[in-house]
C-alpha cells in the first residue's frame, strides 16, 4: 500500500461520513407527523440507496478511474454528458462544504450563543472552519482520512446511545399514524422517502479519489456497501430511538430532537454532549467533501473538460490549486449571503446543490449497460440489469420528488456552465 494512501476503513468512514452529516440530527423533527410510516420511508431509501452503492460497487470495480460518475459517465456516453454531470456535481461538492461548515457553527450555539446568532462573526467563522480542513487535507490524504475515522466514530456515538437507549424504552404510541385510506399511505410512504433520501447523499464518494485507494478495484466496491448498509441501520436505529424518547407534538417543533432524547435518558449534560456531537458531525462531513472537492476537478482537468489550472498538484501528486479554488467559492457563498441566517443560509445552499448530485446517479445507473466487464465482455447479467434499473428508476423518482423549485435552480446551474464547456474544448473544433 502507497504510503498516502486510503485503506479500506478511512475509505467507508468517508462514505459514512458523508453521508451522515448534518441532517439525520434535525431529519426525526421532519418525519414526526407521520409517525411509523417514516420508517417505511427510510426503508424505501435504504433499498434504494442500496442499489445505487450496488451500481457504484460495480462500475467502480469494472473501472477504478478517479472521478466516480464523471469518469463512468464519460465513458459511456462521451465528453459533453460527462462534463455536465462534472460541472453540477462540482458545484454541488463546494456548495455543500458551505452549508456543512454553516450548520456546524448552528449547533454551538448552546455554548456560545452571541457568536451563532450574530450574523457576521457566524459566517467568519464557518469559513474559518472551510480553510482549516482545507489545510488538513493539503497535508495530505492519509491525514484526511485518520481525521475522517476517528469524527466518523465520534459522531456515531450520540446517534448510538439514543438509538439503543430508546429501544429500550420503546413506546409503540409514539408511532401513531394519521393515515386513513391505502392512498394516504401510499402518498405518506413516498412523501417520508423524498425526505429521508437527502440523507444517502454523498454514497458514491468513494469512486472520486480512486487514485489515493490502496487496491481501488476491490477497495471501493467493498467500502461503498459497507458504509450505505451501516449507515441506513445507524439511521433506522437513531430514528425509532427518538421517536420512542420524544412525544411526537414534542419532536414535531423541536430543533435538536437527539439532544431532547439524550435529555430524556440522562438529563441536560447529555443533552449539551449530543450538541457536540451534531457539530463534530458537520466536522467530519466537511473534511470528507472537502478530500472529494479537489480530487473530481482534477480528474476531469486531465481529461482537457476542465481548465488547465486544475491539473495542478503539490509534490504529494494533491491537488491543491483544485481545493483553493473550491474554498474561495464556498466562502464566497456564505459571506454573499450571510445576512440570511444561519437556519434560511443552509436550507439556500443545500437546495442550490441537490439535484446536481441526483442526475451523477441517474447517469451511473445507465452507464452499467454501456461499459463491458473485461472479466465477461458482451454479458451483462440479468442481477445487474435488475439492479441498475432500479437505481435508474429511483434516480428519476427522486429528482421528481426534489420539488419544481429545485429541478428548475439545477437545470440552469447546468446550462450555466455550457459556455466554460466551449471555451476548454475549443481547440479541438
Amino acid at each position: 500500500m502507497k504510503r498516502d494512501s486510503l485503506g479500506f476503513w478511512m475509505v467507508a468512514a468517508l462514505v459514512m461520513g458523508n453521508m451522515v452529516g448534518s441532517g439525520v440530527f434535525l431529519l426525526p423533527s421532519t418525519l414526526a407527523a407521520f409517525g411509523g410510516l417514516s420508517l417505511a420511508g427510510w426503508g424505501v431509501s435504504a433499498l434504494g440507496a442500496t442499489c445505487l452503492a450496488l451500481v457504484f460497487a460495480r462500475l467502480a470495480r469494472i473501472q477504478p478511474a478517479a472521478g466516480g460518475p464523471y469518469a463512468y459517465t464519460r465513458t459511456a456516453f462521451g465528453d459533453l454528458p460527462a462534463f455536465l454531470v462534472a460541472w453540477g456535481y462540482w458545484i454541488s461538492v463546494w456548495s455543500t462544504t458551505a452549508a456543512l461548515a454553516v450548520a456546524g457553527v448552528g449547533y454551538l450555539d448552546p455554548f456560545f450563543p452571541s457568536l451563532v446568532r450574530t450574523p457576521a462573526l457566524a459566517a467568519i467563522l464557518a469559513i474559518g472552519m472551510v480553510w482549516m480542513l482545507i489545510l488538513v487535507n493539503i497535508a495530505g490524504v492519509r491525514r484526511a482520512g485518520q481525521v475522517q475515522v476517528v469524527t466518523t466514530a465520534l459522531k456515531m456515538l450520540p446517534l448510538a446511545v439514543v438509538g439503543i437507549g430508546g429501544l429500550l424504552f420503546l413506546a409503540p404510541e409514539h408511532f401513531a399514524t394519521s393515515a386513513s385510506s391505502v392512498g394516504d399511505v401510499a402518498g405518506q410512504v413516498t412523501q417520508t422517502a423524498t425526505l429521508t433520501l437527502w440523507a444517502f447523499l454523498g454514497l458514491e464518494t468513494a469512486t472520486i479519489p480512486a487514485e489515493h485507494v490502496a487496491n481501488p478495484g476491490r477497495t471501493i466496491p467493498r467500502a461503498t456497501i459497507a458504509g450505505t448498509l451501516m449507515a441506513a441501520g445507524v439511521y433506522i436505529i437513531s430514528t425509532v430511538g427518538v421517536m420512542s424518547l420524544v412525544p411526537p407534538e414534542t419532536l414535531a417543533t423541536t430543533t435538536a430532537p437527539f439532544a431532547d432524547g439524550a435529555r430524556a435518558l440522562f438529563g441536560s449534560t447529555a443533552a449539551n454532549l449530543v450538541a457536540v456531537g451534531a457539530a463534530i458531525s458537520c466536522f467530519g462531513a466537511l473534511n470528507g467533501w472537502t478530500l472529494i472537492v479537489g480530487q473530481l476537478p482534477l480528474a476531469v482537468a486531465r481529461d482537457g473538460l476542465f481548465p488547465k489550472a486544475f491539473t495542478r498538484v503539490s509534490a504529494r501528486g494533491l491537488p491543491v490549486t483544485a481545493m483553493l479554488v473550491s474554498g474561495v467559492l464556498a466562502s464566497a457563498l456564505i459571506a454573499m449571503n450571510y445576512t440570511r441566517g444561519l437556519v434560511e443560509l443552509f436550507t439556500f445552499i443545500i437546495l442550490l446543490s441537490t439535484l446536481s448530485t441526483l442526475v451523477p446517479y441517474v447517469f451511473s445507473a445507465l452507464a452499467v449497460f454501456r461499459i463491458a466487464d473485461p472479466a465477461a465482455p458482451g454479458r451483462l447479467p440479468a442481477m445487474a440489469k435488475a439492479i441498475a434499473g432500479a437505481a435508474f428508476t429511483y434516480g428519476l423518482w427522486a429528482i421528481g420528488g426534489a420539488g419544481a423549485e429545485t429541478v428548475y435552480w439545477g437545470f440552469l446551474l447546468l446550462l450555466a456552465g455550457l459556455p466554460v464547456f466551449v471555451w476548454v474544448t475549443r481547440e479541438r473544433i
